[in-house]
Order: structure tokens, then sequence, then C-alpha cells
């Protein structure tokens, strides 16, 4: 079921988005060569835990850590570890939080030093399809215009979208209905409503959109082992423009 948030609940999420958004732009700040996935865990989890929120992954389903960290071929749901960043590397940050009961949810692909051109061009390419799918996120809409309007823009410029993990809604939940694809044709699905609260999250290859999950059971990778990008934000969808949740 879907369900459309109050203005007392969009309070709630707002907070939980901005303590996500803080996190990534202390985050951002701390991404450098030579620094390791465990670290960056610990400094997100350290600005989630001072600002009275929660972090809302750790132990979600079993995942042992506050963030998701996956660099260059891992799409999603890598494990903070003893891994260090490597000048060239891309490093995808997934951060939630729950305050109040309510969560926010956001992911960005940052660079380490110096990266290729194409590393370059899908970082670029992957952030401005977030915001093509979201500027679909209006009253009257249907789901599907979200997903086809990243697809068009991923595909567009050589990329390809990953089909086997979705956006979603969140709320009191961290996911909830309705699951929001990268893909698919525009006028299909539920019709969207002001008080929706959606997690948009493209996750974009440079080679061929399928995945595979590494004996870790959380790891997610791409089949060719090329690189992939990830960005997410919370949104609110309103009576007019789309609400950004998880942006200071």
């Amino acid at each position: 079921m879907i369900t459309l948030k109050s203005e007392k609940e969009l309070t709630y999420m707002r907070d939980a988005g901005r303590v996500v958004a803080g996190a990534h732009r202390e985050l951002a700040k701390a991404v450098k060569t030579g620094v390791t996935t465990a670290e960056l865990d610990r400094l997100a989890e350290d600005f989630i835990l001072a600002r009275g929120a929660r972090p809302a992954f750790k132990g979600l389903y079993g995942f042992p850590a506050t963030i998701c960290v996956s660099p260059n071929e891992q799409v999603v749901h890598g494990i903070p570890g003893l891994r260090v960043l490597e000048n060239g590397d891309i490093i995808s940050i997934d951060i939630g939080s729950e305050i109040n009961g309510y969560f926010g949810d956001s992911a960005a692909t940052l660079p380490v030093g110096d990266i290729s051109s194409e590393a370059a061009r899908l970082l670029a390419v992957t952030e401005s399809s977030l915001f093509k799918g979201i500027a679909e996120a209006r009253d009257g809409n249907r789901l599907s215009d979200i997903s086809h309007a990243v697809q068009k823009h991923v595909e567009s410029h050589g990329f390809s979208v990953v089909r086997d993990y979705v956006g979603h809604g969140i709320g009191s939940s961290m996911h909830e209905e309705p699951q929001v694809p990268n893909f698919g044709r525009p006028g299909r699905g539920p019709r969207l409503r002001a008080g929706m609260t959606l997690a948009i999250e493209p996750m974009v290859n440079m080679g061929t959109h399928e995945v595979t999950t590494l004996p870790d059971n959380w790891t997610v990778v791409t089949r060719d082992r090329k690189l992939s990008a990830h960005f997410e934000h919370t949104i609110a969808i309103t009576d007019k423009e789309p609400e950004i949740l998880t942006k200071l």
C-alpha cells in the first residue's frame, strides 16, 4: 500500500534528510587517497549519532555497517572495511538515517583524486539522470514517467541502467511501496499524488546492465567488472515542484 504523508510526517522526514545530507557533506571532505572505507563508515556513524539520529542501514536485514561503500565496479551494498581508496577510484556512498521514526536515504558517487574523463562522464550522466527522474515526480504523472526519464537520459549517453535493483517508497519504514525502477515505458504504474515520498536512485553502468552478487551475499558488482555509479535522493511529491528532502 502506498501511503500519503501528512505535513507532520514530512517534517520528520526533512529532519532525517538533513542528517543524511550533512553526513554526505562531511564524507565528501574525507574522501581522498589513502583513506579506508571503514574510516568513512566511522565518520558517518559518529555524525549521525551526534545529531540524535540512528544509522538506518546498520542491522537492516543484517547489514553490518552504517553506510554502503561501493568502489569502482561495485554497484551497491558494499561493506566498509580495510579497502584503501586509491587515486583514480570512484566511490559510491549510500547513507540512511532515522529520527522520530522516519527515514531519509541518499547516495552519491565521488571521484578519488584524478579520475578518467570517461569515469567523470559516467558520474555526470548518472547524477543528471537522477534529476531528470525527479523532474517527473509530479502530482498527476505516472510512476513510470520517472523510470522512463532516467532510462532515456542514461541510454542516450551510451550507458546502461541496472534493472535488478530499484528505488522505493520511504517514510516510517526504509523500504515502502512502490518500487521505483530506473527503466520502463512512460505512462504506466500508479498515479503520483501529493504526499507520496520516494527514494529515486539511478544505478548506471559503463558496460552491461547485468550484475552479480559477491560471496559475501551483499556486494553487488557489474558482471563485466566495468565501472558503476549511483546517485539517490529522497523526495516528496507536492502540488507544485517535487521537494528534495535529502539536500541541505
